[in-house]
């Protein structure tokens, strides 16, 4: 089996690209929306296939074994060709979290089923009244004759509708402080009792859901880990989430994008324009600078510090920028999803859409700037 880590970092590169290139269906290039299941079956297949469907997973367990810098190279690899997102939760967020905290009966079990695709996971952690502040949850899961019974509702449940399994957040013991009372269990989506409504979005999409438990029992061994742990482990699974939340990807799309409808609308030779263009593309620029030196130190096998809220913060609002000037240019156009017959890929409504909830998700974007107040700049609470 090939040592990946032992190759050169622009050698890894070259492989990577050339195998994307060479095995990516092209129907699915560069998609203006989160894809689901079965459009994104074929890639699925292929990765697995490879054997690089799970970078981040150790060697012994299915995946590539990659450090933390070659996975980032794959990524920026798959970003740059266009790449659809998989129904990733089982690969990114389970499947590491299993194999750091499962049972052997649990690895045994369930990371076979999503090398193969047999389950596709979702994530059960906001809810209504708890999102930000996620340690107020209070969906409840009560142990009785050897099940857990589980009451509650989540909400913003990506990919809610293709899974067939939801990792949950539960509060199993109310008497104990917020973040200590949670355990970490796993709830098979047919379950009796499990109810799943699409929150549809402006552009009809139904990536989020809400998901219902009414009285839903499962065994015993399904808690991950030790009763009230949860909440270590729900902040595991988040580690390297807020590098690839600051990805550039997004705003370089969006830009990409702005770029076609400033020359369809005939918009070059206005200065103001130009102008503000300008403006956006040095921001984009000095992004992608930033993103780079925390790369770096990822591939130096650093770990990244709470200053990493930074790239959240600039990506996602920098993309919601460069959505609002192409809604602004678009003019009434921009009512239409889909306004401009001569080229199909130009929507910029669902561009500016798609741009508004990334200062909400992953933390919202006021979260972030409390993180760097207290533990980057040492200011009061």
């Amino acid at each position: 089996m090939t040592d990946y880590n032992a190759l050169e970092d622009g050698e890894f590169r070259r492989l990577v690209r050339d195998w994307v290139a060479a095995n990516y269906p092209q129907r699915i290039r560069n998609p203006a929306h989160r894809l689901g299941r079965d459009d994104t079956w074929e890639w699925y297949q292929a990765l697995s296939k490879q054997g690089w469907l799970c970078p981040g997973w150790p060697v012994q367990f299915g995946g590539m074994g990659l450090s933390a810098g070659k996975q980032l190279i794959m990524i920026e690899e798959m970003e740059n060709y266009g790449c659809a997102r998989l129904p990733d939760s089982g690969i990114t967020m389970l499947g590491p979290l299993l194999i750091r905290y499962g049972s052997d009966a649990q690895r045994e079990r369930f990371l076979p089923r999503i090398l193969s695709g047999e389950d596709i996971w979702c994530q059960g952690y906001s809810e209504p009244n708890a999102g930000s502040d996620l340690a107020s949850l209070r969906t409840e899961a009560v142990l009785r004759d050897g099940e857990w019974v589980i009451n509650g509702q989540k909400t913003w449940t990506t990919m809610g509708t293709e899974a067939n399994w939801i990792f949950v957040l539960a509060r199993t013991e109310r008497s104990a402080k917020a973040q200590q009372g949670i355990s970490f269990l796993l709830v098979p989506m047919d379950s009796p009792g499990v109810e799943v409504r699409p929150i549809l979005n402006l552009e009809l999409q139904g990536e989020f859901c809400e998901v219902f438990f009414n009285d839903v029992r499962v065994p015993q061994e399904n808690l991950v880990g030790a009763v009230n742990h949860g909440w270590g482990m729900a902040k595991a699974l988040l580690g390297f989430e807020r590098i690839f939340l600051g990805s550039p990807k997004q705003a370089t799309f969006a830009l990409e994008r702005l770029v076609r409808l400033a020359r369809h609308q005939g918009l070059w030779d206005d200065p103001v324009f130009a102008q503000r263009f300008a403006a956006l593309s040095m921001d984009l620029d000095c992004h992608k600078a930033l993103y780079e030196r925390f790369a770096e130190r990822l591939r130096r096998g650093e770990e990244l510090g709470p200053d990493v809220s930074l790239l959240k913060i600039h990506q996602s609002e920098l993309y919601q920028r460069i959505s609002e000037l192409g809604l602004e240019i678009a003019g009434a156009d921009s009512a239409l999803l889909n306004p401009f017959a001569d080229d199909p890929e130009l929507h910029p409504a669902g561009i500016f859409i798609q741009s508004r909830p990334t200062t909400i998700y992953g933390g919202t974007n006021e979260i972030q700037r409390n993180i760097l107040a207290k533990a980057v700049l040492g200011l009061p609470s």
